[in-house]
C-alpha cells in the first residue's frame, strides 16, 4: 500500500504544480486535446500486444511544451484511456511511467538526445523497455513476497517480447513521424503564444 500511496503523492505534486503555474486557458485546452488525442490512439491498438503510439505524442508533447506538460499529457493519456480499456490497480502505475516519459523529453528538449533525429528514436526505445518494467513492479507490490526483485527480474524478462513491441512502435512514429508532429506542435505553439 506504501507504493500506492507514494505513486498518487507523486501525481497529486505534479497536477498541483502544473496548476500553480501561470497558465491561459488556452493552454490547459491544448494540453487537455493533446492528452485525449493520446487516449484516443491508444484505444485502436489494443488488440496488438503493447504497441503505443500513445508513447508517441507523450514525447512529443514533453519535447515540444515543456516537462511538466509532458507529464501532465502522459498522466492524463493514461486515465483517459481506461475509461475505455479497463481502469484497475494498474492505472495509477502507467499514469505515472507514461507521466514520467513525457517528463524526460521536456526535460532532454534542448539537449542532443530529442533534437537529432536517431538519438530521439533511440530515446524511445530506452522508454519502450523502461515502461514495461515499470509497469511490472506494480502487481508485485499487489502481492509483497519473498524475492521480489528475482521475480521482478523473471517478469522482466517474461515481458521481453512486449516491451520489444513497444520499443519498436516508439522507433518506428519517432524515425518517421516526429519531424510533421514537430511542425505541428511548434506552429500551434508559435500561432497562439502557448507554453513557451
Amino acid at each position: 500500500m506504501s507504493a500506492f500511496a507514494i505513486l498518487f503523492f507523486a501525481l497529486l505534486l505534479f497536477f498541483w504544480r502544473f496548476e500553480k503555474r501561470a497558465i491561459q486557458t488556452e493552454e490547459i485546452v491544448m494540453i487537455a486535446l493533446i492528452s485525449a488525442l493520446a487516449a484516443l490512439v491508444r484505444i485502436p491498438f489494443g488488440a496488438i500486444p503493447s504497441v503505443q503510439p500513445t508513447s508517441f505524442i507523450v514525447i512529443m508533447a514533453g519535447f515540444v511544451f515543456g516537462a511538466q506538460s509532458g507529464f501532465i499529457t502522459g498522466a492524463l493519456a493514461a486515465l483517459l484511456s481506461n475509461f475505455f480499456l479497463g481502469q484497475g490497480p494498474w492505472t495509477p502505475w502507467q499514469m505515472v511511467a507514461w507521466g514520467l516519459m513525457g517528463f524526460t523529453a521536456g526535460l532532454l528538449r534542448h539537449t542532443f538526445v530529442m533534437k537529432n533525429k536517431y538519438a530521439r528514436v533511440l530515446f524511445g526505445i530506452v522508454w519502450g523497455f523502461l515502461f514495461g518494467w515499470f509497469m511490472n513492479l506494480w502487481y508485485l507490490f499487489m502481492m509483497p513476497v519473498e524475492g521480489f526483485w528475482g521475480l521482478w527480474l523473471t517478469s522482466c524478462i517474461a515481458s521481453f517480447p512486449f516491451d520489444c513491441n513497444h520499443a519498436i512502435a516508439n522507433a518506428v512514429c519517432l524515425l518517421f513521424f516526429s519531424a510533421p508532429w514537430l511542425r505541428i506542435f511548434a506552429r500551434i505553439q508559435k500561432k497562439h503564444g502557448l507554453l513557451e
